[in-house]
């Protein structure tokens, strides 16, 4: 049976190259995709045939793109590899993506995944030419069932001129049902987000478009493009132990409950050793606010310590998403999958309570957080949603192992050489080392804290050494010696450590 239900859409069905010539040059086009889930498979790589065979002609042909979040080499990749995207937002975390942002050659600016959405529709990046966004299957009277992600678009229909839809059988079509559409966010003042618990079901099950602004459907049967987690190593095992041993202490000190508050959690290895230790813990009656539903979670949802878990994607490995695929009935008795904007809602996440655990690049002997550029210079991925959460989190807290580069990086370090969390939103930061809770801390306190218990013993003397020498040369509420503060960075340029 078709998953294409709608007659008048039925009508609009074309091959992706003839699709793709709906796009032209200088426009902007927004895409579907959140963490390699739910992205267009075919049309993105149409689109870079089309650029590459005007760039063979002579012609100028360059385009904006929006997605989500980060997709997939299908998507990133393809078009990154034409030299043709001019600009780039809100996340990315695709190699070649990466090297066109830091060579020049593709524009990028790194917004805070909640406000991604609000700002196409109010027009600040500009007019919205194309949308071209995957869905499981387009229902008889036209709305559309979402895949594995929403992320943003409900905006990227609303707003584009034109729609190019991919209907994806391989997308279970059980996944109707899973997700929650939200679609009072307009101009401000917005009314209340009226969620009050992560489970809550406030919108709809499925996205609208105009069926006019509708100009090709194209049908696909490929998968998702996931990446398997690694083992998981002791370093992640022990951020993770120091990790519950701190939640634990926050219900016996009666700060939180014994469930917790809601519980959201970065993409990544850490991420998953804490779930996996959430799961071996004594916890119960969890509940999750976040962005992507992880292995972990899964697995707490199979053992019934986790209720309900509120993303706006799926980050599964391969047998997991197959896992998803093949039981996506009974998964959405306890998943939800909403908008970004609804999400990642700075408002909502600091109502409900939110516990944040998000990774990092660098953080500083105050607990300032880099978690987006290498060397102060070269982006990685992005901020994500990390602002979002960190900022507004009931608790936050920073993961990361205290060296990186064989030991000649030292994730802790005198200053940071590019800030996106501050010393004011960072409550928590973890290494394998331990833990450093600086919520009732002066930045002096803060320093000994960070040192004497998250830095490498290899890195330690000299961060202390350094922090000493500032407190006899400058003011004391915050020591800095700004000759030296970011001397690691410029060692490790020349000398590929370091290590002095």
């Amino acid at each position: 049976m078709s998953r294409i239900r709608s007659p008048k859409f039925q009508a609009k069905v074309m091959s992706a190259a003839d699709a793709a010539a709906f796009i032209n040059n200088g426009d902007n086009v927004g895409v579907s995709g959140f963490t390699g889930a739910g992205y267009p498979k075919v049309l993105p790589g149409a689109l870079a045939d089309r650029i590459k065979a005007a760039h063979a002609r002579g012609e100028e042909f360059s385009i904006g793109l929006f997605t989500g979040a980060s997709t997939a080499p299908e998507l990133d990749g393809v078009l990154a590899e034409t030299g043709a995207i001019k600009f780039r937002m809100p996340y990315q975390s695709d190699p070649s993506m990466r090297s066109a942002i830091n060579t020049g050659v593709t524009g990028y600016s790194d917004i805070h995944l909640s406000h991604s959405g609000p700002q196409v529709r109010h027009g600040f990046l500009g007019e919205l030419n194309v949308a071209i966004i995957e869905v499981t299957a387009i229902t008889e009277d036209g709305e559309l069932v979402p895949s594995s992600s929403v992320g943003n678009n409900n905006v990227y229909l609303e707003c584009a001129d034109k729609v190019i839809l991919e209907v994806n059988s391989w997308q279970s079509e059980d996944l109707e049902g899973m997700h929650d559409i939200y679609y009072d966010m307009t101009t401000p003042p917005n009314h209340p987000i009226p969620i009050m618990s992560p489970g809550d079901r406030i919108g709809g099950m499925n996205l609208r478009v105009d069926p006019d602004k509708v100009v090709a459907v194209v049908e696909t049967d490929d998968a998702d493009r996931n990446t398997p987690f690694k083992p998981l190593d002791e370093d992640s095992k022990a951020i993770a132990g120091h990790f519950l041993d701190f939640l634990k202490n926050e219900v016996k000190q009666g700060r939180i409950p014994k469930s917790l508050m809601p519980l959201q959690s970065g993409v990544g290895n850490i991420a998953n050793a804490v779930l996996a230790g959430l799961l071996e813990s004594d916890l119960e009656n969890l509940v999750s606010l976040t962005e992507v539903i992880q292995d972990g979670m899964v697995d707490l949802i199979d053992s019934g310590k986790l209720k309900v878990a509120s993303a706006t994607a799926f980050s599964l490995s391969p047998e997991y998403a197959v896992k998803m695929n093949d039981n996506a009935a009974h998964y959405r008795k306890y998943i939800v999958l909403r908008p970004q904007e609804v999400s990642n809602n700075p408002e909502v996440i600091r109502r409900l309570g939110a516990i944040s655990c998000n990774g990092l690049i660098e953080a500083d002997i105050y607990g300032n957080v880099n978690s987006t550029h290498v060397m102060g210079t070269k982006m990685q991925n992005g901020i994500g949603g990390s602002g979002d959460f960190t900022r507004n989190a009931f608790i936050s807290c920073f993961v990361t192992p205290s060296v990186a580069k064989g030991g000649d990086i030292s994730c802790i370090v005198p200053m940071v050489s590019h800030h996106d969390h501050t010393e004011h939103d960072v409550m928590v930061i973890i290494t394998e080392q331990g833990l450093a809770d600086l919520r009732h801390l002066s930045p002096r306190q803060r320093s000994r804290a960070i040192i004497n218990n998250c830095a490498h013993p290899d890195y330690r003397d000299a961060l202390l050494d350094y922090v000493e020498r500032a407190e006899k040369s400058s003011a004391l509420h915050t020591p800095h010696d700004l000759r030296e503060a970011l001397s690691w960075h410029v060692r490790f340029l020349e000398t590929g450590t370091m290590k002095a």
